[in-house]
């Protein structure tokens, strides 16, 4: 049986991500695979060098990025049956992981008609203990669910803004009337405070790998 791809380009990471297996002394026929990339062998090697269970995610169905996520769940010792499947993308496994170390039923957005962003938004409200469940809908886009999310945040009856023919922008001004501070210089500021906030606080989309 070959275990190399007959993709020359791939073919010589292959053999690397092999030979480095061999080198540090661990089982390389678990990813001597021509079904796997040498990305998907790399995931596979990380976690049998660090002593995980990697038949959780040893399996060409999911692409390499997808095996970081789940193997970063498991190196943080949480449960990732509740994502380890393809059906999520990575970044949607990704707002999973995050949900999961911090303690989060992450079950109110685990489902793939959640984007990732949308995903984002739930997890920061169920953090913040206010009910996510008002927006966690995806006739919400993900930044219309942040304006309600503010507003619950604040206190504000978000029923004023809720309707989704509303866009982004619309609730947006909706609920800085309702705080009694708009006008275009106080939008235009609040708007800032609350984007640095955020990101002063790590909560940025994305995936760091």
């Amino acid at each position: 049986m070959a275990i190399l791809s007959d993709d020359k380009s791939n073919w010589a990471e292959q053999m690397l991500e092999i030979r480095y297996g061999m080198e540090e002394g661990i089982n390389v026929i678990v990813y001597a695979d021509p079904k796997y990339t040498a990305d998907q062998m790399r995931e596979i090697r990380y976690g049998l060098e660090t002593g995980l269970d990697v038949t959780v995610y040893a399996e060409s169905k999911y692409t390499a990025d997808q095996m970081f996520e789940i193997r970063s769940g498991l190196e943080k010792g949480i449960d990732v049956t509740v994502y380890a499947d393809p059906k999520y993308n990575n970044y949607q496994m990704w707002a999973m992981r995050l949900g999961l170390e911090k303690g989060i039923d992450v079950t109110v957005y685990a489902d793939p008609k959640y984007t990732a962003d949308q995903m984002f938004e739930i997890r920061l409200g169920l953090e913040k203990r206010i009910d996510a469940t008002v927006y966690a809908d995806p006739k919400y886009n993900a930044d219309q669910m942040r304006e309600i999310r503010y507003g619950l945040e604040t206190g504000l009856d978000v029923a004023v803004y809720t309707d989704p023919k509303y866009n982004s922008d619309e609730m947006r001004k909706k609920r800085w009337s309702l705080q009694g501070a708009y006008d275009d210089k106080s939008f235009e500021n609040g708007e800032k405070e609350e984007t640095l906030a955020e990101e002063s606080l790590g909560h940025r989309r994305g995936k760091k790998r």
